[in-house]
């Protein structure tokens, strides 16, 4: 699915992303997801949107930001989204965050940020919170370190590998 949208400078072509990820947030309200929206862009062209959808499906990683990233991997039929724009409703918790980092987007835009969600009741500060300020110690999730002597194993078997795609 590739929708263009014509442009006539960045800025206004940004806006109408923009309004397009908002109204995309404000229907998945009204189609029961959550109030986010997202697409991603490359060369001027929506190639993929996303809606929360994390209590429809019942899934807690469909967040808007990732249902676009998913789709647009699968859109572009690659894992990387060198040289695209993700535009989203509002500020990327930090999954949707590191989500955009690891499938290599250019550019992130949003509108809405963390303190509006978190009117809204969608308070992720303490998710921030965690990466931002506090020791693994005091995590509300045990993470701990189990060190096995073929802990590389998996990475050694990567590294043989003659037919590997690297990313």
């Amino acid at each position: 699915m590739t929708t263009r949208i014509a442009e006539t400078g960045n800025r206004e072509l940004e806006r109408a992303w923009m309004d397009r990820a908002v109204q995309l947030a404000t229907t998945s309200v009204h189609n029961g997801g959550g109030p986010f929206g997202a697409l991603i862009a490359k060369d001027g062209d929506i190639v993929a949107l996303g809606n929360n959808q994390v209590t429809s499906s019942l899934d807690p990683t469909a967040h808007a930001e990732v249902s676009a990233i998913r789709a647009a991997c699968k859109e572009l039929d690659t894992f990387s989204l060198d040289g695209c724009t993700l535009v989203t409703s509002c500020e990327p918790c930090p999954m949707c965050l590191s989500s955009a980092l690891w499938a290599r987007v250019d550019r992130l835009i949003f509108s809405a940020d963390r303190h509006d969600a978190a009117v809204a009741g969608f308070d992720d500060r303490k998710f921030y919170d965690l990466f931002e300020k506090r020791p693994q110690e005091s995590w509300p999730m045990a993470v701990e370190h189990l060190d096995l002597p073929h802990r590389t194993q998996p990475f050694d078997a990567w590294v043989g590998k003659a037919d590997r795609i690297a990313y």
